[in-house]
């Protein structure tokens, strides 16, 4: 019988989070996170708006101070599901595609959370970093090591959806915004 090497337990749990970043309906930045504890899911999420709202790339990103305020971030979305279905955080750890960001790193370590890993760095605040090291809450740098999509893959769809969402601003007819996203769904 042949040997096989097992993806590590990292990259297991990166690539899920990074599986869910494909969920987002942020045009600026997907993201994606994973809570585990004792080596099992117990929660994903990825930003995007709230439950019914409008999305992002649906009517554009609504932007206050150089950040989307429409958008609920994926480590909160993680956390609220948690707190939703009664899953506990205390000593779990959190899988996320991008750094988290201040709101969210003070939402983690409040919920127990003991670790976090990241894919990719992304505006990292200091004040985030010295946080974490003040709970003790473990930080590490994970690449992905698996792609589950290229990266021009994910340019091109976001461009794709930002086109969407200008195409239905403008005032075309329905005959021209039919032909446009017929072109464009040849494109995804």
């Amino acid at each position: 019988m042949k040997n096989m090497e097992r993806i590590s337990w990292d990259q297991y749990f990166m690539t899920q989070s990074h599986l869910l970043s494909l969920r987002s309906t942020c045009t600026r930045l997907a993201v994606g996170a994973t809570i585990v504890r004792d080596k099992r899911i117990i929660a994903g999420g990825y930003n995007g708006s709230i439950k019914g709202g409008v999305h992002c790339i649906d009517d554009g990103c609504y932007v206050i101070d150089n950040h989307c305020v429409r958008t609920i971030h994926a480590e909160m979305n993680a956390l609220l599901q948690c707190a939703k279905f009664g899953a506990k955080t205390e000593e779990a750890e959190i899988y996320v595609t991008h750094f988290p960001c201040l709101q969210c790193c003070k939402a983690i370590i409040q919920s127990g959370v003991t670790a976090v890993y990241y894919a990719q760095d992304y505006k990292n605040h200091p004040y985030a970093v010295e946080l974490f090291e003040q709970a003790s809450v473990t930080v590490k740098h994970v690449p992905l090591e698996y792609d589950i999509t290229s990266l021009e893959e994910q340019e091109r769809h976001l461009q794709l959806k930002e086109l969407f969402a200008a195409l239905e601003k403008d005032n075309l007819s329905m005959e021209e915004l039919q032909r446009v996203f017929t072109k464009a769904k040849m494109m995804l």
